[in-house]
């Protein structure tokens, strides 16, 4: 039986075509709560950014945020993972040949802003990050604009982090080793739950590892090919409805 399921926020919970929250996403959030079953963001976002997307008058069980690298509830921070030796890449950020956005625990910001950048965020429904400078603070996330023609070099260039593309304009860039299954795993300790009690929905390259790690990972219909090929069952898009109808499937015994 399972008793969580995380959810990715970007074209599983808000739709990629309008940037709303489907009315049956929500009937379906709420009939998990009616049932119990506990729901759990695991996303790329920052905090402040779920302020002020439609999903932010939602209450969920859990955060696991910036891929893992803080994850919350009701009662604050469980787990957080700031990165480590971050001076390479805070030079690079300094330097301005490619837009970097920086995410501490209160605030993100770029350095500089081009035409990737704003594809980037228009492509998620979220406003350009404001320009600022490092002071020194903790950094759990970078977020690098580049596209796949500049990617072996991006790559080269952060080669001691976790790099994933969610955007054909943007990569998210963590600790080695950290992604959103370290905060499913430290949610599930947390909670007690087995891992034979968990479900994922997901749509994008970073969802991939969470979909395999899971009991039962589901793919929206809307994601990347990539990202069908691992999961244990395909949905349909989120706009044809596809969240509700795997859950009620879960919830009928048909997936398990």
């Amino acid at each position: 039986m399972v008793k969580v399921i995380f959810f990715d926020v970007d074209g599983t919970l808000i739709s990629h075509t309008n940037g709303n929250v489907l009315d049956s996403t929500r009937r379906t959030l709420e009939l998990l709560k009616e049932k119990g079953i506990k729901r759990v963001l695991a996303t790329g976002r920052h905090k402040v950014e779920l302020q002020d997307l439609p999903i932010s008058n939602i209450e969920f069980d859990g955060y696991i945020l910036l891929n893992g690298q803080i994850c919350e509830d009701e009662n604050g921070v469980f787990y957080d993972n700031p990165l480590k030796n971050v001076d390479k890449i805070v030079s690079i950020f300094n330097a301005k040949n490619i837009p970097i956005q920086v995410l501490e625990k209160d605030r993100f910001y770029i350095n500089y802003v081009n035409e990737k950048v704003r594809m980037a965020q228009d492509a998620i429904h979220t406003p350009i990050p404001d320009i600022d400078s490092y002071k020194g603070d903790s950094i759990y996330q970078f977020i690098v604009f580049a596209d796949t023609k500049e990617e072996d070099f991006i790559k080269e260039q952060f080669s001691d982090y976790n790099m994933t593309r969610w955007n054909e304009y943007a990569m998210d860039v963590v600790s080695k080793g950290a992604s959103k299954v370290i905060g499913i795993q430290e949610y599930l300790k947390k909670e007690g739950i087995d891992l034979s009690e968990t479900a994922a929905f997901g749509d994008g390259e970073n969802d991939i590892e969470m979909l395999q790690y899971v009991h039962l990972g589901i793919a929206m219909g809307n994601a990347n090919n990539s990202v069908k090929k691992k999961a244990d069952y395909v949905t349909d898009s989120i706009d044809e409805d596809g969240l509700e109808k795997a859950v009620l499937k879960i919830l009928n015994g048909e997936l398990c």
